[in-house]
This record gives structure tokens, sequence and C-alpha cells, in this order.
């Protein structure tokens, strides 16, 4: 199968630069695999499309206001880290720009000095790793002096960092919000459980590699970057009462998808809880075991996404809703609007 097979014209003009002011405005694009139909509604439809005995399954994963300005303490420059990996206690695994400038031994200092760090090692990507001094709660000194790694896409500054933030976000680690979460608000989750919707949670820290093209032709050919993933015994549990019960399983977001995936593959389908390491790759011809129905917003022309979705669906018939979505200006990508996938059963 070809990558460029799940290519697509996209105005750049259509690519949302800021979040709208209520989340639950934006728009939502039903797909129906069994009729192929699209329907269009205001995301707070949602409510509509969920049934007592359903289970909605959401990634509580926290960004890190994981990019730090600061300066060289040898000379004043200039020096933009951007963390990776945690590997140890205080050591992280960075990004760093100019990284021609720092080398082992070099230390910067961020916020006046609320914060000083120490390259100890390189990495074979060009990346550093350093080792954080501070005294305090590493955490809340990122929160005061970090900012959004917004996706390369959007170039407009973001007011409010928590509207890159989930509602329900709790677990730190992610690189990147997982954004089809953030169209929910705590009224619209309330209405689903009073509805008789169980709600679970997952895990999976969504890395940088989330933005990386496919440079392939073949995407058999493709290496996934590999997330960190958690599942807990509640949600285990939930999740494999509402599939004995002839429930639908409905994700919220590819990220959600891949972390329910990888468990129900390696277990029969069944849902454990555990927590480890997925590269899993979902393209046309997976045979989902756990994921019913999905809630996803728009994404690159010839990335992975777009595949998951095709998956479940089918390629034509995401392609079809997506030139649907083009000609009647849905906005794309991290703040823009959603599709949802019906179950086909």
């Amino acid at each position: 199968m070809k990558v460029e097979d799940f290519d697509f014209d996209l105005p750049e003009e259509l690519i949302a630069q800021t979040p709208l002011l209520d989340r639950t405005a934006s728009r939502l694009l039903i797909v129906n695999p069994n009729e192929q139909t699209l329907e269009h509604h205001q995301f707070a439809h949602i409510l509509e499309e969920l049934h007592a005995g359903d289970c909605l399954v959401l990634n509580d994963t926290r960004v890190l206001p994981a990019r730090l300005m600061g300066v060289k303490e040898e000379t004043g420059a200039n020096i933009e880290l951007l963390l990776l990996k945690q590997t140890n206690d205080d050591e992280w695994e960075t990004l760093v720009k100019p990284a021609k400038r720092v080398k082992i031994g070099t230390m910067v200092t961020f916020g006046e000095g609320l914060l000083h760090a120490q390259c100890v090692g390189e990495l074979d990507h060009g990346g550093r790793i350093f080792k954080f001094q501070y005294e305090g709660i590493f955490y809340e000194i990122l929160e005061r002096l970090g900012e959004m790694p917004l996706p390369p896409y959007i170039r407009e500054k973001l007011d409010d960092q928590e509207r890159y933030q989930t509602v329900y976000a709790k677990e730190r680690g992610s690189a990147a919000a997982p954004t089809a979460g953030l169209h929910f608000t705590e009224p619209l989750l309330e209405a689903i459980r009073a509805k008789g919707v169980e709600i679970a949670f997952v895990t999976l820290h969504v890395g940088l590699g989330t933005f990386r093209p496919v440079s392939v032709d073949s995407i058999e050919e493709h290496d996934m970057h590999s997330e960190f993933y958690s599942v807990s015994e509640e949600t285990a549990t939930v999740i494999n009462r509402t599939k004995a019960n002839g429930g639908n399983v409905i994700a919220v977001g590819t990220t959600s998808t891949r972390t329910l995936e990888t468990v129900a593959s390696k277990h029969d389908g069944k849902i454990v809880a555990e927590q480890g390491w997925t590269s899993i790759f979902i393209y046309p011809g997976y045979d989902f075991k756990a994921v019913d129905g999905l809630i996803t917003n728009f994404h690159l022309p010839k990335s992975t996404l777009v595949m998951l979705v095709s998956a479940l669906a089918s390629k034509e018939t995401i392609l079809h809703a997506y030139k649907e979505a083009v000609a009647e200006q849905y906005r794309f990508f991290s703040f823009g609007d959603a599709m949802f996938i019906r179950p086909a059963k």
C-alpha cells in the first residue's frame, strides 16, 4: 500500500491557528461506514451519538510546557531547549537550538536562575542530555517558565496555555495534546455520564514523532515511533464489561485507539491493566479488537493518523469525508473541527 494513496489537497487557510472560545462549538462531521453517508453537526451533538451501555475512552495525558528559553552561562548566548523524555530523576533528553553551541559540560540558566541545567551527554540524532538543578518542585518551576511546544503548523501564539490541554488532563508527560479531547467540557462529560455512558481513562504520552512525516513510499516499510502507555485495572474492568454486555467502545482520539488496540492485541481481545511502550501501526487491513467507534480531528495528508482512521472506516470513505470537509471549510488539525466514525455494527 502506497503512502501517496492517502494524499489529499488541503488549502493552508483551513489549518486552524487558534482554539474556539467554546470548546463544544466546533463542527462535527459524522461518518456512517455502513451506508457510507456523511452528516454535518456541531460537536455538542456527540451526546446524541452515545448511548447507555457504551463506554467513552479518553486519554488523560497532560502536555508538558516543555520549551524552555535560557542563556548559556559562559557567554550569555540564547539557548532553546525542548524536553523530550525524562531518563533519570533530573536528567532529560532534549532538542537544542542552536545545538552547535552546546557541548558536554555547557551550563544553561533559565528564569534568571530559577533553573540551571548542565549538558551531560550527546544523542545520535543531535539532541543533548541535560541534568537540571533547582530548589523546590521541578514541574512547578516548569509550569512557570516553560512554553507549550505547539505543532509546527501552528504559528499563532497561544494566549491561554490551558487551551492546549484537555479539561481532564492529569498525567504529565506529553509533547503534544491528544487533540480530539479538546472538544469536551466538564458539563458535556457530565451529560454523557447522566445518559448512562461510562467514561474510562487511559494514558498515552504523545511524542514528537507524531508530527514526523512518513518518509518511505510503501507504508509497510514505515517504522512507528514508540510511546509510553498505561491502562488501569478500573479502565480494564469497565471496557471488558461494556464489550461483554454488547455496548460500543468509543475511543476519543488516535492515541486512545492505539493504547486499546495495543493491549487487546496482546491479550486475545481483552483489556488488562498494564503499562509499557507501544509502536503499533494501524492502517487499512487491520482487524480492530477493542474499538468500535472513533472521535478524531482532521489530520495531515499522508500521515499515519489518516491511515489509522482509514482502517476503521475505509480509505475511500475517509478520503471522501476529507474532500467534503475541505469543500465545507472545516477547520483542520489540533485546534480544528472533529469527525465521528460511527460503529459499523
